[in-house]
């Protein structure tokens, strides 16, 4: 699906970057082909492999729009300027392969994950793509565990935030769960049964870009992970030093308190983070450049707290409660209500209120809409079934996000089905979010 973040589901038209070029895609084909050759040129043998794991997926995405909104109003005002998309068919086959090879004394696993992907819209062109998710080799050396590629490592303890996911920073919360796209890395690690360290340099072809600043989980930064078990309890430990992010770090564990229950907890502090940031002085009219703009912002903190709890007829509920300090300040978003009502009610053109309200949109995008939230989920699963219910809740202006799901699990098969309802209080960010409702449904079929 084009986009299955609760957070926004239709864009400014031309407003967003496009998607790779196909050059780009064949330069990657060859890598992948060219470290392959490589090794099996300079002696290697390929030794008993796990075998290639073919999966094909169908989803199909409807989506009813709220009507309210900046970019409902922007369409409204100039009609076609936002894409909103009612409807999407998606066809996806990934492939996952893990080839064992020996060279010499030396032993190499070369890990791979391809995505191919059709995007069919009504009365559209389908939009074709291919895109390597996975592709790294991993040797032993002196106890460790060396790994050079794109690989994807996500941490942390927590379900519907992650405040230690310091290098994958994968989205959260998505309607549809896929592979993500891994990040470009050096790795070492060492581990026994009671402990493990990793050592991660991320993105090291991003370190002193020159030709435009990199954000989020593109910043080229060093990442440190230690892990000890203690009974029952686990600890976690984070440290990430980024090129313009500076220093953070932070603590995890969790403990299963008895055969039913877990606890978990996890918080972050950070010397800068990335943000989105309004321009001062734009005030309340329109203007002729985007007033929005991701910067490097001083220091933050972020904290999770969950329990969950397990039935024996396999019957849960996990809570979750997370500050994120990186996200709008709730006066940001007074301020961002009182610039909309502002743009819609001003004497301006109509094509100048329209492109404003467009770019009102900007900070939909982030991680974490508010600061603070409240997470529930409800499951069962009786084989082969499984029923899910999510609701999250922002205690700052009453806005609310509910999703059911069911799914059948088979040898090969899989279905599921999902429905997200985006709303709560009429002055709630949520409610301002382009979608009303959200509906997909999946097939998939493993090789």
């Amino acid at each position: 699906m084009d986009n299955p973040r609760f957070r926004s589901g239709a864009q400014p038209a031309g407003m967003r970057p496009g998607r790779s070029p196909a050059t780009a895609r064949r330069r990657r084909l060859a890598v992948a082909l060219h470290l392959a050759c490589a090794a099996l040129a300079a002696g290697g043998t390929a030794q008993a492999d796990e075998g290639p794991q073919l999966e094909l997926r169908l989803q199909a995405q409807q989506n009813v729009d709220s009507g309210r909104g900046p970019l409902a109003a922007a369409d409204r005002l100039q009609p076609g300027l936002t894409s909103s998309v009612a409807s999407t068919l998606v066809a996806e086959a990934e492939w996952r392969h893990t080839l064992h090879l020996r060279l010499g004394e030396q032993r190499l696993a070369l890990g791979t994950n391809l995505l191919a992907r059709s995007v069919h819209r009504p009365g559209g062109d389908a939009d074709t793509q291919a895109r390597v998710n996975e592709l790294h080799a991993t040797t032993d050396a002196g106890g460790w565990s060396l790994t050079a590629g794109k690989r994807v490592l996500g941490w942390d303890v927590g379900y519907g935030f992650r405040p230690n996911d310091v290098v994958q920073q994968e989205a959260r919360r998505t309607l549809v769960s896929a592979t993500p796209e891994g990040r470009p890395m050096l790795q070492a690690e060492h581990f026994d049964a009671e402990s493990a360290l990793a050592l991660v340099w991320v993105n090291p072809q991003h370190l002193n870009s020159a030709s435009t600043r990199t954000w989020g989980g593109q910043e080229s930064a060093l990442a440190l992970r230690g892990y000890r078990r203690d009974g029952a309890v686990d600890w976690h430990f984070f440290g990430r030093l980024g090129e313009h992010t500076r220093a953070s770090a932070g603590l995890a564990v969790a403990w299963v308190a008895t055969d039913e229950t877990e606890l978990h907890a996890s918080w972050r502090v950070m010397q800068r983070h990335d943000g989105w940031q309004f321009a001062s002085g734009a005030g309340n009219q329109p203007v002729t450049a985007t007033p929005w703009a991701m910067t490097s912002q001083g220091g933050a903190n972020q904290w999770l707290l969950g329990l969950s709890w397990t039935g024996q007829q396999q019957q849960g509920v996990m809570v979750e409660a997370w500050h994120d300090g990186t996200a709008l300040a709730d006066h940001d978003w007074t301020v961002w209500l009182a610039r909309n009502r502002a743009l819609a009610a001003s004497p301006a053109p109509a094509t100048a209120r329209a492109g404003n309200l467009a770019w009102q949109a900007t900070p939909l995008d982030a991680p974490n809409l508010r600061r603070d939230n409240l997470f529930v989920r409800l499951s069962w699963q009786p084989d082969p079934w499984q029923l899910t219910l999510d609701v999250l809740l922002h205690p700052a202006d009453r806005g609310l996000v509910t999703t059911a799901g069911l799914s059948w699990q088979g040898d090969r098969w899989k279905l599921s089905s999902s429905l997200r309802w985006l709303g709560g209080a009429a002055g709630s960010v949520v409610a301002q979010l382009p979608q009303r409702r959200q509906w997909v449904m999946t097939a998939q079929w493993a090789i």
